[in-house]
């Protein structure tokens, strides 16, 4: 089959699938956050995943999409999903793996009560930015705020 026509299976999150997500983060990124992901892969362990979800094609994980059900958080109302993190392998972009990611996070929150998803970007990140815009994300009511110490 052709490897652009191939759909990627989609699961559930499960502890082992960090080690690749660390590799395809650090592939995005091009810095190491490996302990940020083992700490993540045990809080999985504690919590189970709802909205956290692994991409597969050619039998390895080659997107993800980290996210979790949230309630009155930053004074925001009711039951809203976050989305943490979102990644594809490079080798994998373009085919649409990080909207069918979403498209399934949303489908799990819908069914959870979840009827607001909420996320942060860098201003600076435009591909990332052009990517929410493409799956109908706007400027929220809240900015973050910074203070250097």
């Amino acid at each position: 089959m052709d490897d652009q026509l191939q759909q990627p299976v989609i699961r559930t999150v499960n502890p082992d699938d960090f080690v690749r997500i660390s590799e395809i983060d650090e592939k995005i990124i091009g810095q190491s956050r490996e302990d940020y992901w083992k700490f993540r892969a045990e809080m999985i362990q504690k919590e189970p995943p709802t909205a956290s979800l692994v991409a597969e094609m050619d039998n390895k994980v080659v997107g993800f999409i980290i996210g979790e059900i949230g309630r009155w958080e930053y004074g925001t109302p009711g039951n809203i999903g976050w989305i943490d993190t979102i990644g594809v392998d490079p080798d994998y972009q373009r085919r649409g793996i990080g909207q069918i990611l979403f498209r399934e996070m949303t489908d799990k929150l819908k069914k959870a009560g979840i009827e607001s998803m909420y996320t942060f970007v860098n201003w600076r990140e435009w591909r990332l930015l052009r990517f929410f815009e493409s799956i109908g994300f706007t400027a929220g009511d809240m900015i973050n705020l910074k203070l250097d110490i």
